[in-house]
């Protein structure tokens, strides 16, 4: 749930860019600026490793609140930038005028600021680094936890539930976000952050929770809390010298940099390649109130895709299974109705939900993990340059757009599940257990790397290759897509390297997680 609560804020402006650039001036530019330095201080500050260290030195639960506590402090801050009441205080009149240089950021060309950026996009950016450290902190804390739960036992399958039910995040945030932007008729950037910063209190209390729940945990098994050996830099040498993480930790890299900054563009690129026609303002499709019951079919379609897979009796497990499919039927066709790009990328995670525990379960029981990152890869690449060239084609066509759209957008978000059930189970195969949080600190240090470098790269390659266009809705989005595309390629061509040095050097990645 903490983790669910921290994906809806991470792209809680994702769907509203044209209301960013309409109302705050953000262009994309500034926007993707904005959206790569939530993991600035992970990257070129280290805190990651930092975090990684902390995790290994003071364990699960300390680190779990404490990483909540830190993403709620800089989810306030991100939500204070946006809001009305920052305008036209010192505070803005401050970053108008500062931190349009910094030195040594800026000559290396990384810095999270720019002469000529918005001083509410300033402000923002330095909330969402702060929220980046807990949230990052919190990823590798999570893996840890898993790890610890169930090592031995269905650990791909626990981790690909929790990454399913934190995707679903996503697709709240697809759905609220605007909502909330536009509640009244009257347009409010700054509620939809405020709706992200009551999720992250929540994020924390379930954090506390699980503090006492791990507690519980150890007084049952009469073990101590699990905390690791004083870090050593010779430790970091080790996991650094293993061929096998490097190619997990790049493979990582490479395809989440083709996911994750996607997202945070993916609805402004619907409202460019889709033709939408916005309902009459007195109609069903129009009111708040479709919104809500999208949001209830959605979690019909996610709770009964996912619980038909834990089902001993067929009839129960293909009646959820039907259920499912009818759900998501419906969904996909209020989405058409409703004309939102919004509420059509918002399907992204929904059959990731159906298939991930599948995926976990068979990995669990049959092993092939580097084998699914070979057709995540695969089917990745195919998702990009469908967006790029044949949705084009079908801008007009609002039935067929629509459905291909939809077909794309499901499929790459199935491609994703592959992810975290085959390679985060991977990592414990690679490296002494005393290390793990620091190795997991160093995959998600590398991860986020490509989390800031492409937001930053597809905003600016979109300012380049649409000179002059100021309306939100008419860009050409073909050249980030390629861009994204060819990470997909590159992935690939380490799935396989990565099945080369695994039975080379018996590293067991095909091999499943359940130890008989």
């Amino acid at each position: 749930m903490a983790m669910f609560c921290s994906y809806i804020f991470m792209d809680i402006l994702s769907p509203i860019k044209d209301l960013m650039q309409e109302t705050r001036g953000w262009d994309s530019t500034a926007f993707g600026t904005m959206q790569g330095s939530e993991v600035f201080l992970n990257v070129f500050v280290f805190f990651l490793i930092i975090a990684g260290i902390i995790l290994d030195k003071m364990g699960v639960r300390f680190t779990a609140v404490l990483s909540a506590a830190v993403m709620l402090v800089g989810a306030c801050i991100k939500w204070y930038a946006v809001s009305e009441s920052f305008a036209g205080t010192g505070l803005e009149t401050w970053f108008t005028e500062n931190l349009n240089y910094i030195p040594v950021f800026d000559e290396l060309g990384v810095s999270p600021f720019y002469e000529g950026m918005p001083a509410s996009a300033k402000f923002a950016a330095s909330g969402f680094m702060i929220f980046g450290c807990g949230c990052e902190m919190a990823g590798i804390t999570v893996s840890r936890g898993i790890v610890k739960w169930f090592k031995g036992r269905e650990m791909a399958l626990a981790m690909g539930s929790e990454m399913a039910l934190a995707r679903l995040g996503v697709a709240t945030c697809m759905i609220f976000s605007p909502f909330f932007a536009r509640l009244g008729g009257e347009v409010s950037v700054s509620r939809s952050v405020a709706f992200g910063v009551v999720l992250m209190c929540i994020a924390l209390i379930m954090t506390i929770v699980y503090f006492f729940m791990d507690q519980k945990l150890d007084s049952q098994t009469g073990e101590a809390e699990e905390k690791d050996d004083p870090f050593k830099i010779s430790d970091l040498g080790k996991i650094l010298s293993d061929a096998g993480f490097w190619i997990v930790a790049l493979l990582c890299v490479l395809y989440y940099s083709a996911i994750f900054p996607f997202q945070k563009y993916a609805v402004n690129m619907l409202q460019c390649n889709l033709t939408l026609t916005a309902p009459d303002a007195d109609s069903f499709w129009a009111s708040s109130s479709v919104t809500i019951i999208q949001y209830i079919i959605m979690l019909i379609v996610a709770a009964a895709g996912f619980a038909s897979n834990f089902q001993k009796k067929a009839n129960m497990k293909y009646g959820l299974l039907g259920l499912s499919i009818v759900a998501l039927i419906t969904y996909c066709y209020m989405g058409y109705m409703r004309q939102s790009a919004e509420s059509i990328f918002a399907v992204f995670p929904l059959l990731a939900v159906l298939i991930t525990p599948i995926l976990g379960s068979y990995l669990d029981h049959h092993g092939k993990a580097a084998s699914m990152l070979v057709l995540g890869s695969i089917l990745l690449i195919a998702c990009h340059l469908t967006f790029a060239f044949v949705l084009p084609m079908f801008k007009g066509n609002a039935v067929g757009g629509i459905i291909i759209a939809y077909t794309t957008i499901l499929v790459l978000g199935a491609s994703f599940s592959l992810v975290p059930a085959s390679l985060w189970p991977s990592v414990p195969k690679l490296v002494d257990a005393k290390v793990i949080g620091s190795a997991y600190a160093l995959i998600f240090w590398i991860q986020n790397i490509g989390l800031w470098l492409f937001p930053l790269l597809i905003g600016k390659v979109l300012d380049q290759t649409n000179p002059g266009v100021t309306d939100p809705t008419q860009y050409d989005y073909t050249a980030p897509l390629v861009m994204l595309a060819s990470l997909g390629v590159a992935a690939l061509i380490l799935g396989f390297v990565l099945k080369v040095v695994d039975k080379k050097k018996g590293i067991g990645l095909e091999l499943p997680n359940i130890q008989e």
